[in-house]
């Protein structure tokens, strides 16, 4: 199937029974109209991956970001992004969910009506079972510049009431979005966030850090962290042992290298690093999961947005950095 050669961004879960589920919006550029979320699925126990099919469209706007995830009771949720207007800060969240493992999809519905609302990380299931999904408003209308206005954001669910509700906002002097949390203990959250201002040579591009006390309901103002960051997505996970790893692009203005990084001391301390990938190309945009099996899987753009990049490691192989 023709998807366009604009591949960007991509996110992947491995689904209950094995099966390792892609999403990505295609087209023919970033604002393109024609555009559409695509899913490929890889089955448990194969090599290979299905052809892309269409999950989500609009007959009348632009589509962008999605992001893949599986709850703890099964449901599968596709989150991703509407665009009415020129640039993203016109932009809503759109969902639909499916009932049988990512084979037939919901009709979509609104999560987030505010003009300029996105998503680009996966939820978390907080220690009181509610679901806390990252969002971001993107503000201005300047396409090459992530305005001081901007903020990362969070929404909840109850799985019991079915019902979304808006929780804290970070705000940071320069701006941040695309914020990417853990709960690294009950109640008590940390978020690194990308950076707002534009894309030119910098000394002075830093991953902004956030932290909650309360389920991320109040956040502490952003401030700049030792992590450098190029105006680029990054992400944030726990891991089953309980460390912590960071994945992002080590540069002030470039998306390479993309680096990994693990903390072992609940986010005090990042001693183990190594490089997922160090070439003349833009790595852009790396989500992932840990798999059942330990094994740690990161998806990332690549060669002008034009291809999607699949590494695989563990804890241990990180650990072999300095």
């Amino acid at each position: 199937m023709k998807t366009g050669p604009y591949k960007h961004p991509a996110a992947i879960e491995e689904l209950d029974y094995g099966d390792r589920y892609l999403v990505y919006y295609g087209g023919e550029g970033e604002y393109a109209r024609d555009t559409a979320v695509y899913g490929a699925r890889r089955a448990a126990g194969t090599d290979a991956w299905s052809a892309p099919e269409v999950i989500a469209r609009d007959p009348f706007r632009s589509v962008g970001n999605a992001v893949i995830w599986q709850a703890p009771d099964d449901v599968v949720w596709l989150f991703y992004v509407v665009r009415y207007g020129a640039t993203w800060s016109t932009s809503r969240i759109q969902a639909k969910v499916s009932h049988d493992r990512a084979r037939t999809w919901s009709d979509p519905f609104p999560i987030a009506l505010e003009a300029g609302m996105m998503v680009r990380n996966r939820p978390i299931v907080l220690a009181d079972g509610g679901y806390l999904l990252p969002v971001y408003l993107e503000a201005g209308d300047d396409t090459e510049q992530v305005g001081p206005d901007s903020t990362s954001r969070f929404l909840h669910f109850d799985p019991a009431t079915h019902e979304w509700t808006a929780r804290g906002v970070i705000h940071s002097p320069k701006g941040n979005i695309q914020p990417a949390v853990v709960e690294v203990a009950p109640g008590h959250l940390v978020a690194y966030c990308r950076r707002g201002g534009n894309y030119a040579p910098t000394e002075d591009g830093w991953t902004v850090r956030a932290e909650s006390r309360d389920g991320g309901r109040t956040w502490t103002e952003g401030a700049d962290s030792s992590f450098r960051n190029p105006n680029s997505a990054l992400e944030f996970m726990k891991l089953q042992s309980g460390s912590l790893l960071l994945v992002y692009n080590d540069h002030m203005w470039k998306r390479t290298p993309l680096v990994a990084a693990l903390s072992t001391d609940g986010d005090r301390t990042y001693p183990h690093r190594r490089v997922i990938g160090d070439a003349d190309n833009s790595y852009a945009y790396p989500i992932g999961f840990q798999g059942r099996d330990g094994r740690i899987h990161v998806v990332y753009t690549s060669d002008r947005r034009a291809v999607i990049n699949h590494a695989v490691f563990d804890e241990a192989w990180v650990k072999g950095g300095s």
